[in-house]
């Protein structure tokens, strides 16, 4: 392959939500994309024209037609599709373990088989979050040490972060502008030109590789640390009686003020998670350690409100509505809801979960009691809990629940009124 010729043959690695919806558009905009992933069940259905990822807008439809139109296929063959790509775009997750470690297991699988695999003259861009200087020091020289071919010489690396947002994911990849880092000025002019064809968005370039990479995080830890400042100042309203959501508005009203919401919890795979890649790599314990702390114990917070109210949580049952770690998304990474069923069966409640989402049988998985409102359950419910606020749930009657006393409102979505006219307590984030 010749390096500088017109790139057309791409290759997406990892077909999550986000690289599937990657390989469809840029399929749309006239490439022959061919998508890799472990999975042999996501490979077959891309095969089929069919996306695994539902809830996305546009995405079921644009994998059908470009199926259909042999623009799009996958493999689980990721030595044969880095093989024949003038362009490899890498979006395999990089997570943090249990201990809040950075865990590389996909991605170093990901980076071996592109190295076996990577022809002189590609183009290899990473979009996955990575901590500062994985995609030069880390991906780079092991792709570079696997083929023999040098970095910047033989190929062009380049860092280009995804910057979508679940549920519009197609409509965030042309409208916001490609960050873009590379190793040098020919790969950044290159990767550039490419995406401005492959997904009609505006592009932003940066001075190198580690500026993109440092930017993309810094775009998570900004939301963490004004999202646990606010959580800071809604329970500090609650204590003066003060409505936390009418503060917010007042603030915000004055264009340099941008607070964010309070919420019992912030989950998901990037803002609970990407912080610790500055964290792990050296930052000082400051401003990013301690949103960590605050909005992780905002479960605790919550838990000590229904305790209030309720009393002994030992034998009571609280229900938990909202599986997810936000709304109208199945997905369960890192969840607020995973916080209180722990902290809930330490205090000896009995733990239902109602998601709809989700079937009672991956709920159960949970070691949760899986609740439907038609069961005779509802009417056994001490408390309720609000985490994730599914579009199904607002129109939910609160009157099923015919012995609960109260309502934690953990996103401060509900009805306060009509909730208090049914005989509950209706508790908020720094609204009472």
């Amino acid at each position: 392959m010749e390096r500088g010729k017109e790139d057309k043959q791409v290759a997406v690695i990892g077909l999550g939500k986000i690289g599937l919806a990657l390989a469809a558009v840029i399929a749309e905009n006239g490439f022959d994309v061919i998508g890799a992933d472990i999975n042999p069940h996501v490979v077959s259905l891309v095969n089929e024209g069919t996306s695994h990822v539902k809830n996305e807008p546009g995405l079921e439809e644009l994998v059908k037609k470009n199926h259909q139109n042999k623009r799009l296929r996958a493999t689980y063959k990721t030595v044969e599709a880095v093989n024949n790509a003038d362009v490899i775009i890498v979006i395999v997750p990089v997570l943090i373990d249990d201990n809040d470690e950075t865990d590389y297991r996909y991605m170093d699988l990901a980076v071996n088989e592109i190295g076996k695999g990577i022809q002189k003259g590609s183009l290899l861009i990473f979009e996955t979050t990575v901590p500062v200087g994985d995609t030069r020091n880390r991906f780079g020289k092991k792709i570079e040490e696997l083929s023999g071919l040098v970095a910047g010489e033989d190929f062009d690396l380049a860092y280009s972060p995804e910057r979508v947002y679940s549920n519009r994911i197609v409509e965030d990849l042309a409208s916001y502008p490609k960050v873009i880092g590379a190793i040098n000025e020919e790969g950044l002019e290159r990767t550039a030109f490419f995406y401005r064809r492959a997904l009609k968005c505006e592009t932003m370039s940066v001075s190198s590789l580690e500026t993109a990479e440092f930017s993309k995080v810094a775009e998570c830890v900004y939301r963490d640390v004004n999202i646990a400042l606010v959580n800071e100042l809604a329970k500090f309203a609650s204590e003066k009686g003060v409505m936390i959501n009418e503060v917010v508005e007042a603030s915000n009203s004055q264009p340099f003020s941008h607070l964010h919401k309070p919420g019992i919890g912030v989950g998901g795979h990037c803002i609970p998670v990407y912080p610790f890649f500055f964290i792990n790599k050296g930052l000082e314990k400051g401003l990013t350690t301690l949103a960590r702390e605050i909005n992780d114990s905002m479960s605790h917070y919550g838990i000590g409100k229904l305790e209030q109210e309720l009393g002994i949580l030992t034998g009571k049952n609280i229900l938990i509505l909202g599986l997810s770690f936000r709304e109208n998304v199945k997905e369960v990474t890192k969840s607020t809801t995973l916080l209180l069923m722990e902290q809930l069966a330490q205090k000896g409640a009995n733990v239902f979960v109602h998601d709809p989402q989700f079937t009672k049988e991956e709920i159960a998985k949970f070691a949760v009691t899986p609740l439907s409102f038609a069961d005779e359950s509802v009417k056994k419910i001490d408390g309720v809990i609000m985490q994730a606020f599914h579009q199904q749930y607002e129109a939910l009657d609160f009157a099923i629940f015919s012995r609960c006393k109260v309502v934690l409102d953990g996103r401060n979505v509900l009805n306060k009124e009509k909730i208090s006219n049914l005989g509950m307590k209706y508790l908020g984030i720094g609204i009472e």
